[in-house]
């Protein structure tokens, strides 16, 4: 399977990759971050079947986790 995702996507997986890096001397690749924030997701038990459009499943992700998507 693969994925497209926007080039401010790839650069902010990077960037968390490097800081994770920093901090603990570990390494997590992109795609060990976005199974990690997929299986996150699952895991709250949160009910995305509503989402009509990626921008409200974006937005009730955002609110869902204390920060206001724009």
């Amino acid at each position: 399977m693969s994925v497209v995702l926007f080039d401010r996507q790839i650069h902010h997986l990077d960037r968390v990759g490097s800081g994770i890096r920093s901090m603990s001397g570990k390494s997590l690749n992109r795609a060990e971050i976005i199974r990690a924030l997929i299986d996150g997701l699952i895991d709250s038990g949160m009910d995305i079947t509503t989402s009509a459009t990626e921008a409200d499943l974006r937005a009730r992700v955002a609110r869902r986790l204390g920060t206001p998507y724009r």
